[in-house]
């Protein structure tokens, strides 16, 4: 019987650490904590429901005057776990969308304003939890040629 409560309780341990990874972005940033100041947006890193500290990476993907660009950006620690700080590393010109990576993946649209204007992180339902998904560089190019186009109609 012990046998059987203690494989039930290992179970259940695994089973919640095994649930998904989660990304969330916050805008605005509070100027008050100093170790945030300057930040443009924040990124937070999640196992499940917890904040966990994730290698974090992405890219500002745009079109600048008809042309595409690629934008490395770099993240800085915060006080906080699972959170990083992302200046604005790309120019104010053009149509941004930035591809932000930490165990999940989101997708930050930027209006024409330089403001967020949408955060999607592509997910799935399965068996009850939201799991992310992969997010391809095509559809990103897709969606970002199009943006591109329809502010290009307006003017």
């Amino acid at each position: 019987m012990f046998a059987k409560i203690l494989a039930l309780s290992v179970a259940a341990l695994v089973s919640t650490a095994a649930g998904p990874p989660w990304i969330s972005i916050e805008y605005p940033v509070n100027p008050l904590d100093q170790s945030m100041r300057g930040a443009f947006l924040l990124v937070h890193t999640f196992h499940h429901a917890e904040a966990v500290a994730y290698s974090v990476e992405g890219t500002a993907e745009g079109i600048v005057n008809g042309e595409r660009r690629t934008i490395k950006l770099e993240f800085t620690e915060t006080s906080r776990t699972g959170v990083y700080g992302l200046r604005r590393q790309w120019p104010a010109e053009g149509v941004w969308t930035l591809v932000i990576k930490g165990g999940a993946t989101a997708v930050v649209e930027l209006g024409a304003d330089g403001a967020i204007a949408s955060v999607n992180v592509p997910s799935r339902q399965e068996r009850g939890w939201t799991i992310p998904t992969d997010v391809s560089m095509a559809d990103i190019d897709k969606a970002l040629r199009a943006r591109a186009g329809a502010l290009a109609q307006r003017n």
